[in-house]
């Protein structure tokens, strides 16, 4: 058979007995093959010698479910129940009947000795084969989106020890943060590191947390349009799910608003004590502001000192210098030297005086 294209989605061909089926999604993609008429066995896995061995052992490790799924018309009821016991595992069988009706379904949701699960249909007389493949694609997808949601509950049991040990350090840097032992810059930088942890985890996770409630939505919708009708007092596929599928869903989602919660809770306490960070800061800068306002008097102080210092000594040396300049003069007003410089030191320092007052208050 040719290829399908590069960018095709899906194909459909035959291959040799068998017709195959694929879909490509946007994370995973169904291989199907479907065979006219029942093989001697039920359930037999050889059925799936029609797939390439090395094709198969190459995508092993990928396979996320693997479902047999055998169609016969329904016969007596007898002859379903004893079917059912034969080929299922009692304590989980889910078994009704579903579109007004029309086929029985059954399935035991339980993998077997071969690697797969089985699904059994019964189906009436006269329905048509559109209404049955109907039947059997919402089978599968039950299954596959099943099984891939419960990728959300894997990754959620790999967060759950490194959340529990981000819990306990959140609650002991906020109970840090009442006490003085340890300084609040330090247990801010602790908190913004197990803050920047949590961003992480949310990161990572915040996409298979969405892929999960997509597929959770689309199982919920592929039950409803069953319409399923309870048989022979068995479980239902609805009732099947709610046991055991959905404390999975809700684990995971617990999680996601636990990691939510944590993040806040982080945020919060940040803030706070990036509050009292700010508090204490500021109360250091009041104190050194108040010392400096402190050394700037006491600077001043020394500065008038010095001034008065410095009147003194340029008066001093302008005084010598007046009496050196008036000394001839002394003999003519018949004065001594002394007395000139006596006569002369007032004004001399009333004038010094004045001119360093008018120099400061200039500067």
């Amino acid at each position: 058979m040719p290829h399908p294209p590069p960018q095709a989605t899906h194909y459909s061909g035959n291959l040799g007995e068998h017709r195959l089926k694929w879909e490509k999604h946007t994370e995973f993609a169904t291989y199907t093959l479907f065979r006219e008429g029942l093989s001697e066995r039920p359930f037999d896995p050889a059925e799936f010698e029609a797939y390439p061995s090395d094709w198969v052992s190459e995508i092993e490790h990928l396979r996320i479910t693997s479902i047999i799924l055998r169609v016969e018309p329904r016969r007596a009821e007898e002859d379903i129940t004893k079917k059912v016991q034969d080929w299922f595992v009692q304590e989980s069988v889910a078994l009704s009947a579903m579109l007004d009706s029309a086929v029985v379904t059954g399935g035991d949701f339980r993998i077997d000795s071969a690697g797969h699960l089985r699904f059994a249909l019964f189906v009436n007389q006269g329905v048509g084969n559109r209404r049955v493949g109907r039947v059997v694609q919402r089978i599968c997808e039950l299954e596959t989106y099943k099984s891939m949601s419960m990728l959300g509950f894997s990754k959620v049991k790999e967060m759950s020890g490194e959340m529990n040990r981000i819990d306990a350090e959140i609650n002991q840097l906020i109970s840090n943060m009442t006490g003085t032992e340890n300084s609040a810059e330090t247990t801010l930088h602790a908190l913004l590191r197990v803050s920047a942890e949590l961003e992480s985890q949310s990161a990572k996770s915040a996409f298979r947390f969405a892929a999960t409630k997509a597929y959770e939505a689309i199982v919920s919708q592929r039950v409803q349009v069953l319409r399923e009708e309870r048989f022979q007092g068995r479980q239902t596929f609805q009732e099947f799910m709610t046991r055991r599928y959905q404390p999975a869903m809700r684990t995971v989602k617990a999680t996601e608003l636990r990691l939510s919660a944590m993040t806040d809770r982080a945020t919060r306490a940040g803030n706070l004590l990036r509050t009292r960070v700010d508090v204490e800061r500021s109360a250091q800068n009041q104190s050194l502001l108040t010392s400096m306002d402190k050394r700037a008097d006491l600077q001043l102080r020394l500065q008038k000192t010095v001034e008065g210092l410095s009147v003194v000594a340029i008066s001093y040396y302008a005084v010598s210098l007046a009496g050196y300049l008036l000394d001839p003069f002394a003999s003519v007003f018949g004065v001594g030297e002394g007395t000139l410089k006596a006569i002369v030191a007032l004004p001399i320092l009333a004038f010094v005086w004045w001119a360093v007052r008018r120099i400061r208050a200039r500067m």
